[in-house]
């Protein structure tokens, strides 16, 4: 009997890593007018920033639908595995729901399901997370119990380089987001009780970064756990990220990653962020 560790695209954990470790991704889909694609699989981070750039108008999201999920607790029960699977906050996306709904239909025992309460490089930090306790050799439901515990704990901060998304998207009024580029004003968000809220701004880039880290010297990092770094099309400014926190922060273990459709259709490209679990 193994342990299938099951999550979806919204984690930003590139394929080919996924394929390494053992992982299972159920993706979303992302509809630019017309043309839908698949999240993670026919539609790469780049790519999804290029076509952002050039459109008019915000891209689709759409969530797993149960018949998916159905399909694949179906075939890891006839194996006679078990599930553990972690998902996108239930106040961002349907995809917990639907998870939720294929377990009532296939039979509960053994299909462990997570809300994470989180997005993006939060959630790659919960299944990350998830895969070492496995590989430890822990049971699904030690690692569904101690997920649950972690993800109370997780801190997820953001920081906005353009105020364009967050306009088309209606999250702020077309003077405001004038005057905040005027300005310079860098928004921050941070994920809090599953939804994304603005918790502080600041002016600059670099202002926006100090403030991060310092959220992260005030809360702590519990000792030995991962911090994940995550971007939108912005490598080198991660990068730069990293190498500030590591400054002034012990992080034994850290990872990075592209943000892919959901988070980067709000947020836009040049936007970086952290999350750690806080002791």
């Amino acid at each position: 009997m193994a342990i299938r560790i099951l999550t979806d695209s919204t984690s930003d954990i590139p394929r080919s890593q996924a394929d390494q470790w053992g992982l299972e991704i159920a993706p979303l889909k992302v509809r630019f007018g017309s043309e839908e694609y698949i999240d993670g699989v026919t539609l790469m981070p780049q790519e999804f920033y290029e076509k952002l750039t050039s459109s008019d108008v915000l891209p689709q999201t759409s969530q797993v639908n149960p018949e998916e999920f159905c399909r694949l607790f179906q075939q890891y029960r006839e194996q006679g595995d078990e599930v553990v699977g972690l998902f996108i906050s239930s106040d961002l996306s349907g995809t917990y729901q639907s998870a939720v709904a294929a377990r009532h239909i296939c039979g509960e025992e053994g299909i462990y399901l997570t809300d994470s309460r989180t997005v993006t490089f939060g959630l790659g930090l919960l299944v990350r997370e998830a895969l070492r306790l496995r590989e430890a050799g822990a049971t699904a439901q030690q690692i569904h119990q101690q997920v649950e515990e972690m993800k109370e704990k997780l801190r997820f901060y953001a920081a906005v380089d353009t105020l364009k998304y967050l306009r088309m998207g209606g999250r702020l009024s077309g003077t405001a987001a004038v005057v905040g580029s005027l300005l310079n004003i860098k928004p921050l968000i941070a994920v809090q009780n599953g939804k994304v809220e603005a918790v502080h701004k600041t002016r600059g880039l670099a202002a926006a970064l100090d403030w991060m880290v310092g959220q992260m010297e005030k809360d702590g990092v519990e000792p030995g756990s991962l911090v994940m770094f995550g971007h939108t099309n912005a490598p080198e400014l991660c990068q730069q990220f990293i190498e500030k926190a590591r400054q002034r922060v012990t992080i034994d273990r850290w990872d990075s990653t592209a943000i892919g459709s959901v988070v980067g259709t709000h947020a836009g490209p040049g936007c970086t962020g952290l999350a750690y679990l806080k002791p």
